[in-house]
């Protein structure tokens, strides 16, 4: 197994990239001018952003976590949504600089940090095992963990315009085990059949960039353990991360579109394959939003949360059919 994203010339190794790559070695890769010689040193550093991303769902319990680093800041959110009594708990924080804040670039065995104020937020990796703990003063604490047993990430790596690269790795459709005490209240993450999913982002994307997102977890009506992941506007050069997770096996998919209102978020979302292999209606109940507009630097970012209805074809012809899975879609437009 080849570890390193950077090969010993300094290259990416674009493409599927399956579980093979353990290490972002960012300190073997100089970022390049679009009309060729090095970029500056400055340049070079500014322009690499890192995301991580844990998030859960059940019927009665859905959250969500992140942990930013864009360079001039770093950002961080958690919010806890429960279907039949809305937004339980919705927090974030920014730290100028990414002051104080690590995200680790080994996806196997690394630890992602962030703490402001009353808030700290730990994500670690340990081999097969990836968990989160957050804890926010007394109000709230999150243990939350799963493993990838039996299990096949996604991995891909993929050009952005004619310099730059970005690199996923992510995982949906897998048990998520754990607690979260929130004031009062306390959920057992096991007893409520939750599935977790997780995304660890790294790379030069484009100054501005914008995105689509949609990720489901859970079990359909014939009992299989469903995971799902697509996008539209990072990954798409020349490889796709589109992919769909069936009882732990990846199953790859068309490039996808997202049909919504721009202006209205929260109607029904339609999702279709190029290929046939998607169609999906994805229904809003909730959202998380956060708006940044600092001139040099801005960005618009929505989080819907909600179910998802329709169904998959894999590429054998079997039909997948996803009726009333709870998920998330993104709306995200960013000037870094």
């Amino acid at each position: 197994m080849n570890e390193k994203l950077i090969d010993d010339a300094g290259k990416v190794r674009f493409g599927l990239l399956g579980n093979s790559v353990s290490k972002i070695n960012i300190d073997d890769f100089w970022l390049r001018k679009p009309r060729g010689g090095q970029a500056s040193a400055w340049n070079n550093w500014v322009g690499f952003k890192q995301f991580q991303y844990f998030g859960a769902v059940s019927e009665q319990l859905l959250f969500g976590c992140a942990i930013a680093h864009l360079r001039h800041t770093a950002i961080a959110f958690i919010y806890l949504y429960h279907p039949q009594h809305g937004m339980l708990l919705e927090i974030s924080r920014r730290i100028p600089l990414g002051i104080g804040v690590t995200l680790s670039n080994d996806t196997t065995n690394g630890c992602s940090r962030f703490h402001a104020g009353n808030l700290a937020i730990e994500l670690n990796h340990q081999g097969e095992r990836k968990s989160l703990s957050v804890t926010l003063g007394k109000r709230l604490h999150i243990d939350a963990w799963f493993t990838e047993v039996d299990y096949q990430p996604l991995g891909i790596a993929s050009r952005i315009g004619r310099n730059g690269w970005a690199y996923a790795r992510k995982v949906a459709g897998v048990s998520c085990h754990g607690s979260i005490q929130l004031d009062s209240q306390k959920f057992d993450l096991t007893a409520l059949n939750s599935f977790a999913h997780h995304d660890f982002s790294a790379g030069f994307l484009r100054r501005e960039t914008f995105w689509n997102w949609a990720c489901l977890s859970g079990r359909n009506q014939h009992g299989d353990r469903i995971g799902l992941n697509l996008s539209c506007g990072v990954n798409e050069t020349s490889f796709s991360e589109n992919a769909v997770w069936l009882n732990g096996q990846l199953h790859h998919l068309g490039l996808c579109y997202f049909d919504y209102d721009w202006d209205r978020p929260e109607q029904p979302w339609q999702i279709t394959s190029e290929d046939g292999s998607v169609s999906l209606c994805f229904t809003p109940h909730g959202s998380h939003q956060q708006r940044l507009n600092l001139l040099l630097f801005a960005s618009d970012f929505k989080q819907l949360f909600g179910q998802f209805n329709g169904q998959i074809r894999l590429s054998n012809g079997t039909n997948v059919p996803v009726d009333g899975l709870w998920g998330f879609v993104e709306d995200q437009y960013a000037k870094w």
